[in-house]
């Protein structure tokens, strides 16, 4: 509790937004959430003072993954986007999860200082993170000081913003928003982008591309198919036909699969002859594993560049995370299944093996396990028909649920993304994943607004 206390009170020093007196109305908090957009875009656009000046400098090239799971920009005033916070939020959330520090969120003291000290770790993420994002253009020590108030001041804002939707000023959470937010510039860039490839007189996006055809532009059907143009710095990826189809196909599937529950039936004490249902998800750990295996990928990738770059006299190091890379990258296309299946295999089977037991680990972190789905059965008074009111009861019947969940619906989210990456769906499995996710909750928050706004009684029933 003593470290909590010691990030809380470095959280005092990160601005704060103040609660609003009064919730705003839903049509302004929906001028809020797209003003709050329009920031993020303005600060992922904009680089940082004075990168323009020195193009033939390139700084650290994160992996895609990274900045989608992140939201973040390389040399834009959002390069750190939203990870020391995501960061900071999932180290603590774990630690409270395995009991490692004794917190009651319930509770709104401690839940303060879980919100405090989740946010004076981030700053302290964000101020070693954005010296490092500094330090490796090398250049002068002005600038490098520069960069680093720039790259720290864009990373504030967006905790700020964060802030200020979750206390009520926009719709769900900032942190949602910003990511789902960078992947649909991602997909309708790789749609509707209407540049030219470098050396190549093809459209990067692929409805241009397409309606270039219809005007007698010659037709690239490795282009078309598998999204690959050869230049003579080698062959890229770009959008494809497939990838596009494969993204709604995908879209539908997510949609479907996370609409789908599994009901336990349950009885009452006050009603014992009424039976009902609890609902556990099917996809019952979202896209948590994932989300957690690709920050691993990501993150050997980055080391991965470090040690080739400043540990190059350590040859064994380098050539060791070189193997790793080799094998733990996603395929990008269809043919790297026909060309190279051993490497696709490797990288198949570690991401579900590894999604699988991510997957476990939050379920007994995150307070899903079923020792705490039966302590919550005890507390609000529900029974499983035919076993005894008694939480280790309980937990033998929904252990046969949670487990084999678990197990599967890690499988599947894993699986979804491979898929996604050998068809070359736009934004990566990851990405849709999470906006599809995304977007379910705001859709269901939106709604649940309405349905106040337009009953002014169920505020009352429900203490708005």
């Amino acid at each position: 509790m003593g470290a909590l206390s010691w990030l809380a009170k470095i959280g005092e020093y990160v601005p704060s937004t103040p609660k609003p007196s009064r919730k705003p109305d839903l049509s302004k908090r929906l001028l809020y959430t797209f003003l709050a957009v329009v920031a993020f875009y303005v600060m992922s656009s904009t680089y940082a003072f004075p990168l323009s000046a020195y193009p033939h400098i390139q700084g650290v090239q994160l992996p895609t993954l990274i900045n989608v799971i992140f939201a973040s920009q390389s040399g834009s005033l959002t390069q750190l986007g939203i990870g020391p916070l995501v960061t900071a939020g999932l180290i603590i959330q774990i630690l409270v999860g395995a009991k490692l520090i004794d917190l009651d969120l319930t509770d709104p003291g401690d839940r303060r200082l879980f919100t405090q000290s989740q946010k004076g770790l981030a700053l302290l993420i964000a101020v070693v993170e954005g010296l490092g994002f500094a330090l490796y253009y090398r250049l002068n020590a002005f600038i490098t000081a520069a960069l680093f108030l720039q790259f720290l001041a864009g990373a504030l804002i967006l905790v700020v913003l964060d802030e200020a939707m979750q206390k009520g000023y926009g719709i769900g959470s900032g942190v949602s928003l910003f990511i789902l937010a960078g992947i649909a510039r991602t997909i309708l860039w790789s749609i509707f982008a209407p540049v030219d490839i470098s050396e190549v007189k093809q459209y990067y996006g692929i409805i241009p591309y397409i309606a270039s055809l219809f005007q007698g532009h010659a037709l690239d059907l490795d282009r078309l198919l598998f999204g690959l143009v050869s230049t003579s710095s080698g062959t890229i990826t770009v959008p494809s036909l497939v990838g596009l189809i494969s993204f709604f196909v995908l879209v539908i599937v997510i949609v479907y699969l996370q609409a789908m529950k599994v009901n336990i039936p349950i009885t009452s004490h006050r009603m014992p002859g009424v039976k009902s249902g609890m609902p556990l998800q099917f996809l019952y750990v979202s896209n948590i594993p994932i989300l957690l295996v690709g920050i691993l990928f990501s993150d050997l990738i980055l080391f991965y560049r470090l040690t080739s770059t400043y540990l190059a006299d350590i040859p064994w190091l380098v050539n060791a995370f070189s193997v790793a890379i080799h094998y733990l990258n996603p395929p990008s296309s269809v043919l790297e299944v026909i060309v190279d299946p051993i490497r696709v295999g490797v990288y198949a089977a570690t991401l579900i093996a590894l999604a699988v037991l991510f997957g476990l680990m939050w379920v007994e972190v995150a307070g899903l396990n079923p020792s705490a789905q039966a302590e919550n059965l005890v507390k609000s008074g529900l029974l499983i028909p035919g076993h005894r009111s008694n939480p280790k009861a309980f937990e033998t019947v929904l252990s046969k649920y949670i487990y084999p969940l678990a197990v599967l619906s890690s499988i599947i989210v894993a699986s979804i993304t491979l898929v996604a990456d050998v068809f070359g769906v736009y934004s990566s499995g990851m990405g849709i994943l999470l906006a599809v996710g995304i977007l379910q909750q705001f859709y269901a928050q939106i709604t649940y607004e309405r349905a106040l706004e337009a009953y002014p009684l169920l505020k009352r029933i429900l203490g708005e």
